[in-house]
């Protein structure tokens, strides 16, 4: 094997290659140093021209210093400069993402994408002509803006180009618009993003269609996530007490700018309205699909439930209910007190049918309840979509409360806020319902308090809640504690 050969042989298992020849030369030019050295030393100790002797031998070591930093410049202890196919050792190989050369130029390149992690949603319209998008993106590229994804949507006077943009993080939204505005662009609308954007757009609607088959509840969750900020309104068709019903929508549904109404079960209408920006037909097409997939499948809920143990042995079992378990819903309403009542609805008790069908439908929200081994409900626990918030309620049969039902309930409804997505839930009681003043302080979430002629709002903020590790109506077995306790 020749010399050059074995270097490779070791260059690419990572060991250091020497050269015995250069190791050799330099050990000769350490002896013959070593050696005037020497007599120049004698010759310092013991002639009469110690001083000019001493001065001559400074400049001969001056000069073989000299002379061997120039060799060792030369022959190097690099490895051999053409390219033998050998890759760096693991010690030795540069440290970032590929792509980057590791010099020391390209460190201030890469802290400044690092840093330049906002993201934008951004849509504008452009006129339908060739190189009207190239220009956008140029003003874009200007100003370091990275396009992480586009759709185009063709309408009758132009197009709508929706971008998730990067951009450096000094960079204003101001700044992007106005750059847009110079390139073309018109009715541009920009608003912060997340991660959860960066997910393609048929991707996440399959996401989305999936959770609306599993439970109805889904369907305005969904909605809202794809559409973004939005009101969503459910009428039925055949309000209750008599009455006309909305105005009957196409199969195909309604498209007029900013809202959307579609057929909703039951032969009612669902609207959903966005002032601030029109509806695209693709966006309208894809709201369709998911309601249409809502009708076809039916009312429906997940049928978990959750067994729990009171103090005193008795087993209550945890699950969702819906506008199927109205009968018993209506029959713990007529055992509560009317000071109950009172409580939970904040006045007056009315026609029951009305209320609760309307808080059992999983259109408006999501209903669990507590039931006995018999079967018997005494605790109804809601989280209803109001809008762009969440409120949440409860009612607790006489007989059984101060038993930490409410509790449990109220845990598990803010873990399906939680779940869901929403940023706040809030109860609306009474100053003097101190149960569920305390619930609610057991959450051990941030709580607002606002106090107006006796009625008690209180607002806990989800973005401390920690996301359940599985669903709060799931099957199996927990020990209830002391009432004011949880497990």
């Amino acid at each position: 094997m020749t010399p050059e050969m074995s270097d490779v042989t070791r260059a690419k298992h990572g060991r250091p290659v020497h050269h015995w020849r250069r190791d050799v030369v330099e050990l000769a030019a350490l002896f013959t140093a070593v050696a005037v050295a020497d007599g120049v030393a004698n010759l310092v100790g013991h002639g009469p021209d110690g001083p000019a002797l001493l001065v001559i031998s400074a400049l001969v070591l001056a000069a073989t210093a000299g002379f061997h930093t120039w060799w060792a410049r030369r022959h190097g202890h690099a490895p051999p400069t053409r390219d033998t196919g050998a890759r760096p050792a693991a010690e030795t190989r540069p440290a970032g993402p590929s792509g980057s050369s590791g010099q020391p130029g390209d460190d201030d390149d890469t802290d400044d994408v690092a840093d330049s992690g906002a993201l934008w949603r951004m849509r504008t319209t452009v006129k339908d002509e060739p190189g009207s998008l190239a220009a956008l993106c140029t003003a874009l590229a200007e100003r370091r803006v990275d396009i992480l994804s586009l759709q185009t949507h063709p309408l009758a006077d132009g197009t709508v180009d929706e971008f998730l943009l990067r951009a450096p993080r000094a960079l204003e939204a101001a700044e992007i618009t106005r750059a847009v505005s110079q390139a073309g662009g018109k009715s541009t609308w920009i608003e912060r993003a997340d991660a959860h954007d960066l997910v393609d757009a048929p991707t996440r609607v399959l996401g989305l269609a999936a959770r609306t088959a599993l439970d109805a509840a889904e369907l305005p969750l969904a909605l809202r996530q794809l559409l973004g900020r939005c009101t969503i309104r459910s009428l039925p068709g055949a309000p209750a007490g008599g009455g006309r019903g909305p105005e009957p929508v196409p199969v195909e549904g309604v498209l007029e700018d900013t809202v959307m109404r579609l057929p909703a079960p039951e032969g009612g209408v669902l609207t959903v309205e966005r002032p601030y920006l029109p509806f695209t037909p693709t966006e309208f097409a894809r709201a369709r699909a998911l309601v249409d997939l809502d009708n076809r499948l039916g009312p429906r809920i997940p049928r978990g439930k959750d067994v729990l143990t009171l103090p005193e042995g008795n087993d209550i079992t945890v699950r969702r209910v819906d506008t199927g378990d109205l009968t018993a819903a209506k029959a713990m309403h007529e055992r509560c007190s009317p000071r109950t009542l009172g409580m939970r609805y904040h006045g007056p008790v009315g026609d029951a049918d009305r209320y609760l069908n309307h808080l059992l439908s999983p259109r408006f929200g999501r209903t669990l309840a507590a039931l006995t081994t018999s079967g018997r409900i005494v605790g109804l626990g809601h989280l209803l979509w109001d809008g762009d918030e969440t409120e949440i309620a409860l009612l607790i049969e006489d007989d059984w409360q101060q038993r930490g039902i409410g509790g449990e309930l109220l845990g598990r409804l803010v873990a399906m806020a939680v779940e869901a997505g929403c940023e706040s839930v809030y109860a609306v009681t009474q100053a003097s319902n101190t149960g569920m003043v305390a619930a609610m302080r057991g959450l051990g979430l941030p709580l607002d308090y606002q106090i107006e002629e006796g009625t008690l709002v209180i607002t806990a903020r989800l973005d401390a809640a920690p996301t359940p590790a599985r669903r709060p109506y799931d099957t199996g077995l927990r020990h209830l504690g002391t009432p004011a306790h949880r497990d």
